[in-house]
């Protein structure tokens, strides 16, 4: 039995000023998205389970729908979703599709940097092309928001989450491991299992990991197939493009990546211990069973919330009773947040700045 007033772990309440600074950093990341170019959709917090099956795949709350009786699922992630509706009520919309979203997204169980479970998501989906110029937007749209949210020292750490399997494709021998094996030491870094399996040649991947001028010139160095190398030149040519950002390169890093396709990214801020975001180039599934290229990015807003951001002191007057409902309304109209008293309250309880006094605002 629980006690009365106690959530659920990984669950929270949202005061102010808390809860009108995440409103007021969503719409400062909706805004931004939204001169690029990108409308908002607002799909489902619950769908049937087999439609979210085909978004990030994570663990989901479950529950059966009294009225259809079929399974129904709470999201995790919001980009399944977006490319649902993306392949389905807007399939006959031009491409390149360009739409953004906002909106709480529930997880079975958070971990040790994230422990929340519920978590506001705010981010942008391409739909059409993963090509370079396609990733090069999402990106400075994704830096360009959180810029303007007041978060400092952003960086961003690339990843190429086909590269191993498209190294094994191209001959690079896994010795007595599966490509699944590799790609788990690689993620652990185990430098020891993978040559103990014979699978020596993906060792210099790890130590490749770094600035990624570096990383990429230290890629150039082993034998790869001509279609890496011309990946990898992509890459230089964006991470050129990033201006005021450091930019990083982990080849093999593949965890929460695996629906990416060529490229991946995280995206971090300085105070956070977690990643503000993240995103990449991925496939999104037709109904008719043909897939379609797109990029985009998700950004987990609480963060932000808890470093203190997106906390402008509003312009709040306390109004004596019996004040001009006229004067009030042109408070209102002026930009300002009206209180009104219903007896002898204080200004300081009421979290206001002014009062309104002899017809004027005042400080209080």
């Amino acid at each position: 039995m629980t006690s009365f007033g106690l959530l659920p772990e990984g669950l929270r309440d949202r005061l102010p000023p808390q809860a009108r600074a995440l409103a007021s950093l969503v719409r400062t990341l909706t805004d931004c998205c939204a001169a690029h170019g990108y409308e908002r959709v607002a799909p489902p917090l619950a769908e049937y389970e087999s439609s979210l099956a085909s978004g990030e795949g994570r663990e989901r709350l479950r529950f059966t729908d009294p009225v259809s009786q079929h399974t129904l699922a709470l999201r995790s992630d919001i980009t399944g979703q977006v490319g649902r509706i993306a392949v389905t009520r807007l399939a006959s919309a031009a491409r390149p599709l360009r739409l953004m979203y906002a909106g709480p997204v529930l997880r079975v169980r958070g971990d040790q940097l994230s422990p929340e479970r519920e978590r506001t998501q705010a981010g942008a989906e391409l739909i059409g092309s993963d090509a370079s110029a396609a990733v090069a937007e999402i990106l400075a749209v994704a830096i360009e928001a959180l810029a303007a949210t007041g978060l400092a020292g952003l960086s961003v750490d690339l990843t190429m989450p086909t590269l191993v399997a498209d190294l094994a494709d191209a001959g690079w021998p896994l010795g007595r491991a599966t490509l699944a094996q590799v790609q788990a030491w690689l993620d652990g870094k185990d430098i020891g299992a993978l040559r103990s399996a014979g699978a020596d040649a993906y060792v210099p991947l790890i130590a490749a990991a770094g600035p990624v001028r570096q990383a990429i010139a230290a890629l150039k160095q082993l034998d790869l197939p001509d279609a890496v190398l011309n990946r990898l030149d992509a890459i230089a040519a964006l991470a050129s493009g990033l201006q005021g950002v450091t930019v990083t390169l982990d080849p093999t890093e593949r965890h929460g990546f695996e629906y990416q396709t060529w490229l991946g990214f995280s995206l971090f801020g300085a105070g956070l211990m977690a990643e503000v975001g993240r995103g990449g180039a991925y496939q999104v599934p037709h109904p008719a069973g043909h897939s379609e290229a797109a990029v985009g990015f998700s950004l987990y807003v609480d963060g932000l919330v808890d470093l203190g951001l997106g906390q402008d002191a509003p312009r709040r007057v306390l109004l004596p009773v019996n004040t001009d409902a006229a004067a009030a309304a042109q408070l209102r109209r002026d930009g300002w947040i009206t209180v009104a008293a219903l007896a002898d309250e204080d200004a300081a309880a009421m979290r206001c700045s002014h009062v309104w006094a002899n017809g004027a605002v005042q400080p209080a």
